[in-house]
């Protein structure tokens, strides 16, 4: 016998402090308040960190925000007394800007022995490049997973900003503090945790380096199975200018989508000769160029050829299978991923919309137990 649902989620009383940042902190921090935890984003005066309007901002979602100045002496106390009460800090600046403001561990450890302290940044805390700036494509560059990412004789592409900022970055960060949570119950200490994303990215070749260990990937772009190289793992365009996305890997699958294409079985046979490969991606080519995607997708549709549309982040959404699990939803007007996982017993409340900036200053604080809210608004540390 299953327990029945309960409207939180797994994370219902956990308590976070999020310093407000862009990109893989605020992410890795809604990830923790969609499965219920407390979150406080801690804003700074002035204006928002993120160039996108705090309204439409859905990695804002999910929790509450505050304004406190942290150039301020008794800002930085009253961060210290929340850390006091919290599990969890977040925090994603560049290394040793905690520390000058007196939020760094050691202070926040004074006050707080179990506190999880979780660090993300793009370089990590140590190493020649951990004080310089970078983005997305300058980690995932050095690590290789942009190089490998493209097609043969064309340059690399950037996967958007998914495989380092959110893959390699948030997720790794959240996988760390729950790690560090579940050990701080066990020994009675918190601990730094120190998300790199050039650390999260080379995570995700894992793969690939066992797979050039085996001889089975050529460490050059477009030339392996999983990159282009192979003619039934590629994307195809259609009559009306749109893309199917073909996966056909295993031979079954294979034999499945060439049916379903149209494809002879000479052609199709042309799979065990690498030296045809390229006549065999010229007839796939053909096949998919002679009618519509809205039409190839409903040949392969309820098959196992793995063949699927490629949609645009609109359509997506509306795609049956999506629409059927309610992947996409509609939260203060701004149609968004779902909460993900799920919980078949602790299943987390509907996101809420983003808060606008400061505005749940008073009533964190209160609900947090700080003093003398009101000094703190009239002195303008907190707003």
């Amino acid at each position: 016998m299953t327990d029945p649902p309960t409207a939180r989620g797994p994370l219902h009383g956990l308590k976070v402090i999020e310093l407000a940042g862009i990109g893989p902190g605020p992410y890795a921090a809604m990830l923790l308040a969609d499965m219920g935890a407390d979150v406080v984003r801690v804003d700074r005066p002035g204006p928002p960190a993120s160039n996108v309007p705090p309204d439409k901002d859905v990695l804002r979602r999910n929790r509450r925000s505050i304004i406190v100045d942290l150039g301020h002496p008794d800002g930085v106390a009253t961060v210290l007394s929340m850390a006091a009460r919290a599990d969890v800090l977040l925090e994603g600046f560049r290394p040793g800007v905690t520390e000058r403001l007196g939020l760094g561990p050691a202070e926040c450890w004074a006050v707080n022995p179990l506190l999880v302290y979780g660090r993300m940044t793009g370089w990590g805390q140590s190493g020649p490049l951990a004080p310089t700036a970078g983005h997305d494509i300058d980690y995932i560059a050095i690590t290789g997973a942009l190089g490998a990412i493209g097609k043969a004789g064309e340059g690399p592409v950037p996967p958007v900003n998914l495989v380092g900022d959110f893959g390699g970055g948030s997720t790794f960060l959240v996988i760390g503090v729950l790690a560090a949570l579940w050990e701080a119950a066990r020994s009675g200490r918190g601990q730094v945790v120190d998300a790199a994303i050039v650390d999260g990215a080379s995570s995700l070749t894992a793969l690939l380096h066992g797979l050039l260990a085996a001889g089975q990937w050529t460490d050059q772009r477009g030339f392996n199975f999983l990159d282009t190289g192979a003619p039934w793992y590629d994307t195809y365009q259609t009559a009306d200018g749109e893309w199917m996305a073909v996966g056909a890997l295993e031979q079954k699958f294979y034999a499945e989508f060439t049916r379903l294409l149209g494809l002879s079985d000479d052609v199709a046979d042309f799979r065990s000769d690498p030296s045809k490969w390229p006549q065999l991606r010229e007839a796939i080519a053909q096949a998919f160029s002679s009618r519509t995607r809205a039409d190839w997708t409903a040949v392969f549709e309820d098959t196992d050829a793995c063949v699927a549309p490629v949609l645009s982040l609109t359509e997506a959404a509306r795609h049956p299978h999506l629409a059927a699990r309610d992947t996409f939803i509609d939260v203060g007007g701004i149609t968004q991923p779902a909460p993900a996982p799920r919980f078949s017993r602790t299943v987390p409340a509907a996101p809420t919309p983003p808060q606008a900036i400061g505005a749940n200053t008073v009533e964190v604080l209160r609900d947090w137990g700080i003093a003398d809210v009101d000094r703190l608004i009239a002195d303008g540390v907190v707003q």
